[in-house]
């Protein structure tokens, strides 16, 4: 059974009524992204104006920062949510690792897996009381003095997370993280024959069980509460999927649905910023694939019926870059949770 989370997208001075609403829109929990702003700081007023929800980035950036910051942070705010906390990083691509953060850029999966087990030896020292004693090649945490060292927390340790879409980074989730962020861009054949395979294979290859780990994902969706609302969300999905079908990256998805070939053209038309041409070339099929489209009364049910048998779903956000009122929203919400019998 999995929980419903929705995006947070407020800036600080706009938290506690958009964390609110959230609540009573009937979301499990709300995530924020690394955009504009810093991705934890509105998750502090979050926890404090929403406190029945659970929290999460999804993603933070993590190769900029260092896993010493990210354990403090994920540490506080797990304490201050009391428990509700889920650290979710992401890699990024390797143009903003390099030219808008300013750091240098490493091999992918082999730095995200060194991150995140070297954040598990810190909390390992905070939780236990384990000597920290963690030497990799781009990390080297090897001293914490007493008055550094803020003790165990109460509510146990924040899950982490990370987002992945090829194989590399997919089976390095499975080895090393506690759970993968599956990208909006997703289809049912890549999930199945590609992501939870290579999971899989991370799980095996570090002798780990399946049983804990967690799997979030994005689900596109195309409703509205009336024809031109509807029109505009297929509008509005359409030229998302363009703009996610250029990037070389995400040929995955494409690769497991039989479009590979669109993929290099729609990267073509992107750089000579021809975006009405790139729309032109997403065909209706592709869209199915891609999104959980219908009516707002059969969105939960298709919804339960694309994604509900996957194993290891912990969590759905339901992904919509379109204008829809809230209330279409709590109503296929409390229909998810209706069919889930909660």
């Amino acid at each position: 059974m999995f929980k419903i989370d929705g995006p947070l997208y407020a800036t600080l001075d706009g938290v506690k009524e958009e964390a609110t609403a959230l609540a009573q829109t009937g979301y499990d929990g709300l995530y924020t992204l690394e955009g504009a702003h810093d991705p934890f700081y509105p998750l502090v007023l979050a926890a404090e104006h929403a406190k029945d929800l659970e929290l999460s980035t999804s993603i933070a950036v993590s190769f900029p920062r260092n896993p010493l910051h990210l354990a403090y942070q994920a540490l506080d705010l797990q304490t201050f949510s009391k428990g509700k906390f889920i650290l979710g990083l992401g890699s990024q691509i390797k143009p903003h690792i390099e030219k808008r953060f300013g750091v240098d850029f490493s091999p992918v999966a082999a730095r995200m897996r060194e991150q995140i087990l070297a954040i598990k030896a810190i909390f390992n020292c905070f939780q236990h009381g384990e000597r920290l004693d963690f030497e990799g090649e781009y990390y080297r945490h090897t001293l914490m003095a007493p008055m550094f060292n803020p003790g165990p927390c109460e509510y146990g340790l924040p899950p982490i997370l990370t987002g992945g879409f090829g194989p590399k980074m997919c089976q390095m989730a499975g080895e090393a993280a506690d759970g993968l962020i599956i990208h909006p861009f997703n289809n049912l054949p890549y999930i199945e024959d590609h992501a939870l395979k290579n999971i899989h294979l991370g799980l095996e290859k570090a002798n780990r069980s399946a049983k804990d780990f967690m799997l979030s994902l994005s689900a596109i969706v195309i409703t509205g509460s009336n024809q031109e609302f509807y029109e505009n969300a297929y509008k509005g999905v359409r030229s998302l999927l363009a703009f996610y079908g250029s990037t070389p990256a995400y040929l995955p998805a494409m690769e497991a649905i039989g479009f590979a070939d669109l993929q290099p053209k729609l990267n073509r038309l992107s750089k000579e910023n021809k975006m009405a041409e790139m729309e032109a070339l997403i065909p209706d099929e592709f869209i199915r694939q891609f999104a959980v489209i219908g009516k707002p009364e059969e969105i939960a049910q298709k919804l339960m019926d694309k994604f509900g048998h996957l194993t290891n779903l912990s969590r759905l956000s339901i992904y919509a870059p379109y204008f829809a009122e809230q209330r279409l929203w709590a109503e296929i919400i409390k229909d998810i949770k209706k069919i889930q019998g909660r």
